[in-house]
């Protein structure tokens, strides 16, 4: 074949193959970022004011405007809107994020607290035979107490723990979300912001459980 026709076939088949592989192509994924933060001051709708400011730490190393935002970066926003819930109207609570910063570096950003987080687990290696420590005892909050009255921290350890006894559980954070039971997301004003709202009971966020802040809508991700 000569060098004219075997660069005709060439193109001929690069045409016919485009197509089928743009069919492989997986869509686009949503513009919408997510980081899973601490939040470092308690919040509950109706008693933290609007307009106060607020901090949160991230727990896990984030691309944010082509940027690496380290773990342990600080977000810092405020109380957009705050109202315990009432005979007559639910729990709300609005939390903007404006900026996010770690070191000499900040970078601007709008994301709000969202209904998900990620839930805590106890392990208890070896308290039966064969328990791993992958083998996860129950999914209970972090600020759970022992029958002593002792809070359970992540950091504990086995060591030194009377023969005899059940191990003290070490605490582990889930790599996924889940949505928090009796809460739901609306979308108001002009900045599409996202308030969180309970009829059930007054909205409460708490410094040891890790909350998910979002730019946008996460009720169609899973």
């Amino acid at each position: 074949m000569s060098i004219k026709g075997l660069l005709a076939s060439t193109a001929l088949a690069f045409v016919l193959l485009v197509p089928v592989l743009l069919g492989q192509q997986k869509p686009p994924a949503s513009g919408t970022q997510e980081f899973p933060v601490l939040m470092r001051q308690n919040l509950e709708a109706g008693k933290t004011p609007v307009g106060a400011k607020v901090e949160a730490k991230l727990t896990l190393a984030t691309l944010i405007g082509g940027k690496v935002v380290p773990k342990g970066a600080t977000f810092s926003g405020v109380v957009v809107e705050s109202a315990a819930k009432s005979a007559g109207s639910p729990s709300r609570l609005c939390v903007r994020m404006d900026s996010v910063s770690w070191k000499k570096d900040s970078e601007p950003i709008q994301a709000y607290l969202t209904a998900w987080y990620h839930p805590d687990y106890a392990d208890r290696p070896g308290a039966y035979p064969g328990q791993s420590p992958d083998d996860h005892e129950s999914v209970v909050p972090r600020g759970a107490q022992t029958q002593s009255g002792n809070t359970y921290r992540a950091e504990q350890s086995y060591a030194g723990t009377p023969s005899g006894e059940d191990p003290a559980p070490i605490w582990r954070t889930s790599e996924h979300r889940v949505l928090m039971k009796n809460v739901e997301s609306v979308h108001a004003g002009d900045d599409a912001r996202i308030v969180l709202t309970s009829s059930q009971s007054n909205l409460k966020f708490d410094k040891l459980t890790t909350y998910v802040l979002a730019t946008g809508d996460l009720r169609d991700r899973k």
